[in-house]
């Protein structure tokens, strides 16, 4: 107890564990739907875009963070826009996206000279390089998809189930399609700094599968998925410390334990 105690005297952890905790909320809520759906490797295509935007922008001199929130956006906008495409649907286009943005990111980085980038910070996260802007982002963001969800939640539940119906009954798909890709792109390029890359879109995917191992009501999922997340999240980033292991590997670790042991409980009832 005295080492946890100790961990939270240092700015960057308090740092890492607000905005941590936060992303962990939202993507446990935003989760819910785009598991649900069917869409949640979206998160993993655009974590791919968000590295080539942090490596181009370091590259130049530009602050990342600026460069890489509007970057996501757009290309969200992109792939929900060819998601119906019957030539070249959703999956195809975030596959091409993520191995290209990786490509793009990598040779920049290789080609620049006179520029310090560590590679595996980006691809693994760094809690040393959460500051006060992504605390403060982060709280915003928070407080917005809370809000989303508590006004929201029949048409959220409606659109999850049956796009069809919910235009049926006047709810408006593509405008809180757009909606969720801008929450989900900023949720991906702020928790960057904290997993990194390859491991944020675990944040989206993990709390909602394991929550169904809990509930079957939606209402219940989306309760469970939210408080999983940031449990699991508190829990990874406390063992990480103690273990001197890197944070992202440990709370995906922590989820993937957690949904083994769901899994094992589920099975004996």
């Amino acid at each position: 107890m005295n080492v946890i105690f100790e961990m939270f005297d240092y700015d960057f952890m308090m740092r890492a564990l607000i905005v941590g905790a936060l992303l962990s909320l939202v993507s446990g809520l935003i989760g819910v739907s785009l598991v649900l759906r069917n869409k949640s490797m979206i998160g993993d295509g655009l974590s791919h875009v968000a590295f080539g935007a942090f490596a181009i922008a370091t590259v130049l001199g530009l602050t990342p963070i600026y460069v890489a929130i509007p970057t996501v956006i757009v290309l969200s906008f992109f792939v929900l826009s060819l998601s119906d495409n019957k030539k070249i649907g959703g999956d195809a286009t975030i596959a091409l996206l993520s191995a290209g943005s990786l490509a793009i990111g990598t040779i920049a980085i290789s080609v620049s000279k006179g520029v310090n980038i560590d590679l595996n910070s980006y691809l693994f996260g760094s809690i040393l390089s959460v500051g006060a802007k992504e605390v403060l982002t982060s709280a915003i963001l928070a407080g917005i998809v809370v809000v989303l969800f508590l006004f929201s939640y029949n048409r959220i539940f409606a659109i999850t189930f049956d796009e069809e119906f919910a235009r049926a009954i006047g709810v408006r798909v593509k405008v809180f399609d757009m909606v969720f890709s801008v929450i989900c792109s900023v949720v991906i390029v702020l928790g960057m700094r904290l997993l990194g890359a390859l491991l944020i879109s675990s944040l989206i995917i993990f709390p909602t599968v394991i929550a169904r191992e809990f509930s079957k009501s939606f209402r219940g999922v989306v309760i469970f998925s939210a408080a999983i997340s940031v449990v699991n999240f508190i829990i990874g980033l406390v063992l990480s410390y103690i273990l001197g292991t890197p944070t992202g590997a440990t709370v995906v670790l922590v989820n993937l334990g957690i949904l083994a042991i769901a899994k094992v409980v589920g099975r004996t009832k």
